[in-house]
C-alpha cells in the first residue's frame, strides 16, 4: 500500500515535471494604493472611532493615567462581577476594578470562561477603515477562548503604536505563523430575514478603549 506522503510526492513530482518548460510567470505590479484615508493620525484615529461605532462597538478614548479607572467604569456599568485576566495584563488596568478576576494560566475550561462576565485585553494592531481589531496571542491578550467565550470583552488600543489606517499595512506588522483574531464589533448573525442576533459565536459587547497619550 502507498503511503499518504509518497503518494503526495508523487503526484507534487509530476506538477513539477509538467510546469518544467513553462514560461515563468509575469512579474505582477503592485502599484496599487495602500490606503485610501490621508496620511494623518488625527484623521485615521477619527475613522478608527467611526467606524468602530459604525459596527456597534462601544468606543472611549482615555489617557493612561485614566485606564485602570475607565474599564473599572465600564465592568460596574455592565454588572461584571468576574474577569477574565490574560497572561501579560498589565497589572494596573484593573485596579480601578472590584470584580474577581480570574487569571488564566491556559488551563480555564470553557464553563468557567462561560461563568466569567466579563474580559479585558490588549490588542495586536487596530485597523481604521475596516474598524477592526486584531489579537494574535500576545502578551495581554490571551489565547483565542478569552475572547469568544465571555459575554463582555473590553479591548485596549495603544493609538500611538498600534493603529494603522488600512489592511495592506496592518499585514506585513503580523507575523503569519501566530494565530490571528480579527474583530469587527461584537458578535452576531442574521437569519434569511435579516433579524439580527448578537453573542452567538462571541461576545455579545465590545468595549474598545482608545488610549492616546
Amino acid at each position: 500500500m502507498t503511503s499518504a506522503s509518497s503518494a503526495r510526492d508523487r503526484v507534487l513530482g509530476r506538477v513539477r515535471r509538467a510546469l518544467a518548460d513553462a514560461p515563468e510567470a509575469p512579474e505582477v505590479t503592485r502599484d496599487y494604493l495602500v490606503s485610501h484615508t490621508p496620511d494623518d493620525p488625527a484623521t485615521v484615529l477619527d475613522l478608527l472611532h467611526e467606524n468602530l461605532a459604525d459596527y456597534r462597538a462601544g468606543v472611549h478614548r482615555s489617557t493612561r493615567q485614566h485606564l485602570p479607572a475607565l474599564i473599572g467604569e465600564l465592568l460596574t456599568g455592565h454588572g461584571a462581577r468576574t474577569v477574565v485576566v490574560p497572561p501579560g495584563l498589565p497589572g494596573d488596568w484593573l485596579a480601578g476594578s472590584d470584580a474577581r478576576l480570574r487569571h488564566d494560566d491556559g488551563h480555564l475550561t470553557p464553563a468557567e470562561l462561560d461563568s466569567a462576565d466579563a474580559v479585558v485585553t490588549g490588542c495586536a494592531l487596530a485597523v481604521a477603515e475596516t474598524g477592526t481589531v486584531v489579537l494574535d496571542a500576545g502578551p495581554g491578550q490571551g489565547r483565542r477562548a478569552l475572547t469568544l467565550i465571555p459575554d463582555l470583552h473590553i479591548c485596549v488600543v495603544d493609538v500611538a503604536g498600534q493603529v494603522v489606517a488600512s489592511l495592506p499595512q496592518a499585514l506585513p506588522r503580523l507575523d503569519p505563523t501566530r494565530p490571528t483574531t480579527w474583530i469587527s464589533g461584537p458578535s452576531a448573525t442574521s437569519d434569511i430575514e435579516l433579524d439580527r442576533v448578537e453573542g452567538v459565536h462571541g461576545p455579545r459587547t465590545l468595549e474598545v478603549v482608545l488610549v492616546v497619550e
